[in-house]
């Protein structure tokens, strides 16, 4: 049974889709969170209908390494403590062609995702080094089994680095009795398909034909936040003690069919 009684997480990106799923299923599990979001309105939002007592709001921006530094600063003054860290907040960036990209563009997507996570995780070791925990980073099917989705060149490279960073990190935390996983979520009911800005991708674009039900186990319908909240929550909890350094895809098989 998974329980988190006592306990409390750090969710990154905690005002919307996967982080408010999971934020959601923590609480009904026993558990008290911190939100992070730079949208106030949407963090405001859950914390008032998760309740006071159960939930933390901070502002802050991922890859703004005093900012996450006080995230911490204020999970410890209200909670005491944090055992799990949900690593999720992210953009897609711009998607484009190669030549078309701009190195600002570039280095938006990477900061944004890859030091963003780098900060995240890295910033939560003196807390979860005094009784051990857990770590999920919200990795992707595109960069790590998707490669058809052609001009999301930097998101996919910070995805990949994601897992990079999560098998390197796993090992070394092992002996803090730290686990690191990252899930790679396929096509989910989220928003973060809004800020995507894409560029002439028709010009590069390979021409390819997939059998109808794109995603096989659902007949093409998207999975829900709710359903990758159940796998984050069983990853962050104890159930899962004996799982690290493991990329999980939740996707209804969509990478194996496209990638």
């Amino acid at each position: 049974m998974i329980d988190f009684s006592d306990k409390a997480a750090v969710i990154t990106g905690g005002g919307s889709g996967l982080g408010e799923a999971t934020a959601r299923k923590i609480c009904g599990l026993g558990g008290r969170v911190t939100l992070v979001d730079i949208d106030d309105e949407s963090l405001t939002r859950v914390a008032t209908d998760l309740g006071g007592d159960k939930a933390l709001t901070v502002h802050a921006d991922i890859s703004d390494e005093d900012a996450m530094k006080n995230v911490y600063a204020e999970t410890e003054k209200r909670w005491g403590r944090c055992d799990a860290v949900f690593a999720n907040a992210g953009i897609n960036g711009v998607w484009a062609p190669l030549g078309e990209l701009e190195l600002s563009e570039w280095q938006k997507t990477i900061h944004n995702n890859l030091t963003g996570t780098f900060l995240t995780v890295k910033h939560a070791l003196p807390l979860l080094k005094k009784r051990g925990g857990a770590v999920v980073i919200t990795a992707s099917v595109n960069g790590t089994r998707i490669f058809s989705n052609t001009g999301a060149t930097a998101y996919s490279t910070s995805k990949a680095g994601q897992l990079g960073f999560m098998q390197m990190i796993a090992l070394e935390l092992a002996q803090f009795k730290i686990r690191v996983n990252a899930i790679c979520p396929g096509s989910i009911q989220t928003s973060i398909n809004e800020t995507t800005e894409a560029r002439d991708l028709d010009e590069v674009k390979e021409p390819a034909e997939y059998p109808e039900g794109r995603i096989p186990l659902t007949d093409g319908e998207p999975g829900s936040p709710e359903q990758v909240a159940n796998l984050v929550s069983f990853l962050l909890s104890d159930a899962a003690g004996h799982i690290t350094g493991t990329p999980l895809w939740i996707d209804g098989a969509e990478s194996l069919l496209q990638g």
